[in-house]
């Protein structure tokens, strides 16, 4: 029996935003067109963060995340094995993977897309190969704004600088992170305004400053308000990565040792140092007024609330 081809395309799809879906939707086009199916091969974790000497908050989709988000758009997706694939050369991966184990019958890469060990082989080469197998190839444009090629390292920049709004028009969808709830220090119930504390692991990007966002907590959806930082005012953190508090509007049950899911809807504010805890406290009640304002009317796409 003659194995399906399929019309393929491969990357890290970090962040899955709005580059990805219009690659993706021109890979089912041109499957249809040559009447094969489409199959967008990833790896789960970028091959530079697996890398990288300093891995921490280098990635914005973790590979739970990314599956959920690649899924939901419809395309066949299949992981790839990064510690296996950095030792195939060029003509091994396009030989042994691309054409045998994955039946290739027609390439769409990206401009800057290069194959193999140390990226060896670049859209040249490839253009070479597919023409020796009379496989079509095509190569797709940057998609850009208006003034900005759209790209997971300019979301990762806007990120760092807490410009969620732009980050997440860029992303087509809000900004999201999974996080374990661990016990704190547990100061802000006596001041108040409860938080779930989250540990997220060290290689998720995440945004600096006080945030409108939307969580999940087991099947239901909840408002609240988000601190990403280092805590200035009270127990001041010193490591590199910062704390993740949310304080969820309504909401008094235990959920230590669970894991919620937070999406960054709108920036309140910067993280600041206050000189007493009630001009903190004064802070708080105008973060949670202005959260509750930012977030009237915000409906999470379906999408992103499968479990």
């Amino acid at each position: 029996m003659t194995a399906t081809k399929r019309f393929i395309t491969l990357g890290t799809f970090d962040g899955v935003h709005a580059g990805h879906r219009f690659l993706l939707n021109r890979l089912e086009m041109a499957a249809a067109q040559h009447h094969l199916k489409p199959l967008a091969l990833y790896f789960p974790l970028p091959p530079k963060t697996l890398l990288s000497t300093t891995p921490e908050m280098t990635v914005l989709t973790l590979p739970d995340e990314k599956k959920r988000l690649l899924r939901a758009l419809g395309t066949p997706v299949q992981t790839l094995d990064f510690a296996a694939c950095r030792k195939w050369t060029a003509e091994q991966f396009f030989n042994e993977i691309l054409l045998k184990k994955y039946h290739m019958g027609g390439l769409l890469v990206g401009a800057d897309f290069a194959l193999g060990k140390d990226r060896q082989a670049g859209i040249t080469w490839l253009r070479e190969q597919c023409a020796r197998k009379n496989i079509p190839f095509e190569v797709i444009r940057f998609y850009k704004t208006d003034t900005h090629k759209i790209s997971s390292s300019l979301i990762r920049k806007l990120l760092a600088a807490g410009d969620i709004e732009q980050a997440n028009l860029l992303l087509t969808h809000p900004y999201e992170l999974t996080g374990e709830v661990v016990k704190g220090k547990q100061l802000g119930r006596q001041l108040g305004f409860p938080t779930a504390n989250l540990a997220t692991g060290p290689y998720k990007v995440l945004p600096l400053g006080v945030f409108a966002v939307k969580v999940r907590v087991g099947r239901k959806l909840y408002n609240g308000f988000c601190n990403t930082g280092f805590r200035p005012t009270v127990n001041s953190i010193t490591g590199h990565l910062p704390l993740v508090e949310v304080h969820l509007f309504d909401f008094n049950q235990n959920i230590y040792g669970r894991k919620i899911t937070v999406w960054f809807v709108g920036k309140l504010r910067d993280e600041k140092k206050f000189a007493t805890l009630n001009e903190l406290v004064d802070q708080l009640k105008q973060d949670r007024a202005l959260a509750r304002q930012r977030l009237k009317g915000v409906v999470l796409p379906v999408q992103l609330k499968m479990i």
